[in-house]
């Protein structure tokens, strides 16, 4: 590999963040910051899930605000679908598409917050765990990619990141995204 080559990397990094750096997607930032803050108020859940890297995102993003982000504060409920027993064992039973949707069926309750996560929108077992959640009367954000997918349609709110070619572009920006959501809700909720 190149130094050009690694340069190229932070280079088109950049520019995603240039990109997706407008007045519109801050917007949707915030108000999807006030619907988790609002669920955490009234004493409601957040559950995220993702898959691979989206996964890494929605444990990430859970333990944040379950742990603590930048300074100390009180416990905010939050959990990521993503125990490996839970897992394999519903993978094993009913297939994977419904990994996650089953555990909405669980755990979710109205007035509780989904934050789905994939890059490019159309991951079936997301599709599906947003699907159970809206029969839950929970409220959906989904981080997305590319054009958006099913999951454009289907999100209360839909956070796109710029399209591009790979999904390591979107997850830097998703990444962003949930960084900034953490810092907004910690200020909002304590």
């Amino acid at each position: 590999m190149s130094l050009n080559t690694i340069e190229t990397h932070f280079k088109e990094s950049q520019l995603a963040l240039k990109e997706f750096s407008t007045e519109e997607n801050f917007r949707k930032i915030q108000a999807a910051g006030d619907a988790l803050a609002s669920a955490l108020k009234s004493d409601k859940k957040i559950i995220s899930c993702g898959n691979g890297g989206s996964m890494c995102d929605a444990m990430h993003f859970a333990e944040e605000l379950s742990g603590r982000y930048r300074e100390d504060r009180k416990a905010l409920s939050a959990i990521a679908i993503s125990d490996p027993s839970y897992i394999s064992c519903v993978s094993n039973d009913y297939g994977y598409q419904q990994v996650f949707s089953r555990f909405i069926e669980a755990m979710g309750n109205k007035g509780d917050v989904l934050l789905a996560i994939s890059t490019s929108g159309n991951s079936e077992n997301i599709v599906k765990a947003i699907q159970k959640a809206k029969e839950k009367k929970m409220f959906i954000v989904g981080l997305t990619g590319k054009d958006g997918g099913e999951m454009a349609e289907i999100c209360d709110i839909e956070i796109r990141a710029p399209k591009s070619s790979f999904a390591d572009r979107a997850q830097e920006i998703h990444i962003k995204i949930i960084h900034s959501l953490i810092d907004y809700i910690e200020r909002k909720v304590c």
